[in-house]
């Protein structure tokens, strides 16, 4: 018990710093001379990657005087760290990386929520295997970005299997090296999301376990710092309009939107056209269901030790003023 109280704690003094420890010297995001730039921050997959290759949101603020700058991250947590720190304004990230990020702080708001997509995120084992079902993953290696969407995802198949979090040992890993570990077979399961688990599928000898259908939403969210959101509300209302152009131009064109994606990202057509062609894609304003449901993420996350206080997700959801 002491061995594990330990652990939890050191666990939650790594989660205070990563989001706390560069913060010491960084310039705000709002300062005089950005006021004609907006920073971006977007990952492989999504939206953004999207209004991105589209080039539709230069076009609207480039009549402000506003140039527009993407930074890609690895995952969301990262992404997050940099809003924390004040290197981009704006980012989209799963539904966990939120939790962490203002349960240390972070000086966030939620300003739009994509469309479920259960079906793109998954625990997977090598096709050979002997693991069958989310019982078989006692005692067993599983790889996660740690605070990604799917840490919430493994929890919660864990929880609905009759095991804890604490059955299981964790390996945290960013996707490129996740992958490495599970196909050297160094790792026993993957917690994975598209379109690194399409690109898993495709190039890697798998078998899924389970995706989220039964256990999350897995939504996307898009968030802004919050001295940005303050003082940008016009901009941020141009930004949610060009994300659902977007989200509706990828729906009508999967093909092409495919083809646009992987050159943008670098990866094969073929998992990206996997990715694209599973699920649908929308933008929804932050209403009471969402945040019930980020709550729950909260709430979990608070009882197994994993964030180190409570917090209200109402608390940092942003409400445009109207004039």
């Amino acid at each position: 018990m002491r061995i594990k109280q330990t652990l939890r704690f050191f666990s939650i003094a790594l989660l205070i710093v990563l989001f706390t420890s560069l913060t010491i010297g960084c310039q705000p995001a709002d300062s005089d001379d950005r006021q004609n730039e907006i920073r971006i921050g977007y990952q492989k997959f999504g939206i953004l990657s999207i209004l991105k290759a589209r080039g539709t949101l230069e076009k609207r603020l480039k009549s402000r005087g506003i140039k527009v700058k993407w930074i890609q991250f690895p995952a969301g947590p990262q992404l997050l760290e940099a809003l924390n720190v004040g290197s981009i304004d704006i980012g989209e990230t799963g539904n966990t990386p939120p939790i962490f990020a203002q349960a240390a702080n972070a000086p966030l708001v939620y300003f739009a929520a994509g469309t479920p997509r259960p079906e793109a995120e998954a625990i997977i084992v090598p096709k050979d295997s002997p693991i069958r079902g989310i019982r078989d993953l006692k005692g067993k290696k599983v790889a996660l970005n740690k605070g990604s969407n799917v840490h919430y995802l493994l929890v919660r198949a864990l929880e609905k299997a009759g095991l804890t979090y604490s059955d299981i040992q964790p390996v945290y890993l960013a996707p490129a090296d996740a992958r490495a570990a599970f196909a050297e077979k160094n790792v026993d399961a993957w917690v994975i999301w598209d379109p690194y688990y399409a690109d898993a599928e495709t190039s890697l000898q798998t078998r899924t376990l389970t995706d989220a259908h039964g256990y999350t939403s897995n939504r996307s969210y898009y968030l802004a710092a919050k001295n940005y959101a303050a003082q940008h509300g016009d901009v941020i209302g141009i930004i949610v309009d060009e994300l659902k152009n977007s989200a509706d131009s990828f729906n009508r064109n999967p093909d092409q939107t495919a083809r646009l994606l992987a050159k943008q990202i670098g990866m094969d057509l073929k998992p990206v056209n996997l990715a694209i062609q599973r699920a649908e894609y929308g933008i929804e304003p932050i209403n009471q269901s969402i945040i019930d449901d980020q709550q729950q993420i909260a709430n979990t996350f608070l009882r197994i030790g994993l964030i180190p206080k409570s917090i209200q997700v109402r608390d940092v959801v942003w409400r445009e003023q109207k004039s």
